[in-house]
């Protein structure tokens, strides 16, 4: 955590409810920061269904493999989470770890180890001793309150500058039920699912294959089209739990991602995965402006979001936006790159409304005083159109400054 805030930090946050069937408590036990929580404990009530989504690294930490094991069985009682370490590329001591806090947490939270989920955030690489805040968990669980999730949302913390929260009330067969997340990240942030870490709960009945598909499906516009340093994190993890407490006001349970009800939710729970995702690129390592990038006209969406993300990873691109330059060579540069079909002579390139490009040239009407202005605001849109087809996608990300560096050249010290 920084001691500046990010300029990108929202201007207020929401007041986050209580989720019926959620409590939540956070300690501190000095794992790497002093004078900070950096433990978050996440309790839920028996029958809590859950899914998830995990870094597509092929070394992924010890606490993600543990929660790809556990998932099998759907169900929840308690989260754990520690910042300061990711217990990643820690071999055999880290299964050690992991081991032993679910057993911990297993006990404090008088459930199965099957039902316990882990997630570490933090320094790769460095031994994580269990000893350090397994002897928290069970006042943790004991002391644990519903209201308590802005808490939660600082206690996974690293680099970032400011929690991330949100949260949304929709109906589900005419009742009310809550969403709410939170999430952390600040660096090494290219969503191969997720970025980062969050969690997201609600009161809602629904069961884990529909939460399932729900996650699968809602990433894909959201925590996987935004990136930051084009880094994927050993240690991405989202996670849903529905604890299915508003069924006793009446809500329908739900067992069919296809049933009707649940449009309305799925339409927040997307809302709430954007706002987290964009959270995170506003939060990005010394970001001074958030960058949207649009391709249209490729030959498919996928492909089209291969060059938005060429064009949001790259260096050259995102050091211009932190100079206020408009240089639209390094875009056609990073469509070029990108390994995907496209034609040189009917590309067209806009920053904001001033288009620079026009089918393979310098747009005519250029005006470079315009476009130098445009530069200047904290929030710049990339728009490519590779004029082939039809496909097209937006990522998001955040222009690279000497802070980014800074951050990161002593990040272990």
């Amino acid at each position: 955590m920084s001691d500046t805030v990010s300029p990108l930090a929202p201007k207020k946050y929401p007041k986050m409810p209580a989720i019926e069937g959620v409590r939540i408590a956070t300690a501190e036990a000095g794992i790497k920061y002093k004078n900070r929580t950096d433990v978050l404990a996440m309790v839920f009530d028996e029958g809590t269904q859950a899914a998830g989504v995990f870094t597509r690294s092929k070394c992924p930490s010890a606490p993600v493999d543990l929660c790809r094991q556990n998932l099998a069985g759907g169900q929840a009682r308690v989260l754990v989470v520690n910042s300061g370490n990711a217990n990643a590329f820690t071999g055999k001591k880290g299964r050690e770890t992991t081991s032993a806090t679910a057993k911990a947490a297993a006990k404090a939270a008088s459930c199965g180890e099957g039902e316990v989920f882990l997630a570490s955030t933090g320094v790769i690489g460095e031994p994580l001793d269990a000893g350090r805040f397994t002897h928290l968990l069970s006042d943790m669980v004991r002391d644990a309150k519903a209201e308590f999730w802005t808490e939660a949302a600082k206690a996974i913390m690293t680099t970032d500058t400011y929690p991330k929260v949100a949260t949304a009330t929709v109906k589900l067969g005419g009742i009310d039920v809550t969403i709410n997340g939170i999430a952390k990240g600040a660096g090494m942030i290219a969503p191969d699912m997720a970025t980062m870490l969050s969690f997201v709960a609600t009161d809602a009945p629904i069961s884990a294959a529909v939460l399932q598909s729900l996650l699968s499906k809602g990433v894909g516009d959201t925590f996987n089209a935004v990136t930051v340093d084009s880094d994927t994190s050993t240690s991405d993890t989202l996670m849903l739990f529905a604890t299915g407490a508003a069924a006793r006001r009446g809500a329908p349970a739900i067992t069919d991602v296809k049933d009707a009800q649940l449009v309305p939710f799925r339409r927040a729970l997307n809302r709430i995965l954007k706002s987290l995702a964009l959270q995170v690129v506003r939060d990005g390592e010394g970001a001074r402006k958030q960058v949207e990038v649009t391709v249209t006209g490729a030959k498919s969406a996928r492909s089209a979001k291969r060059i938005a993300l060429s064009i949001a990873n790259s260096p050259l691109v995102k050091t211009a936006v932190a100079g206020e330059d408009a240089n639209w060579g390094r875009v056609v540069m990073a469509v070029g790159k990108a390994g995907e079909p496209a034609d040189r002579d009917r590309l067209s390139i806009w920053f904001g409304d001033n288009r620079l490009a026009f089918e393979g040239e310098r747009d005519q009407n250029y005006s470079e005083e315009a476009t130098s202005a445009y530069m200047k605001g904290e929030d710049i849109r990339i728009r490519a159109d590779i004029g082939i087809g039809r496909g097209k996608a937006t990522v998001w990300t955040c222009d690279l400054t000497k802070e980014y560096v800074a951050i990161n050249g002593d990040y272990r010290s």
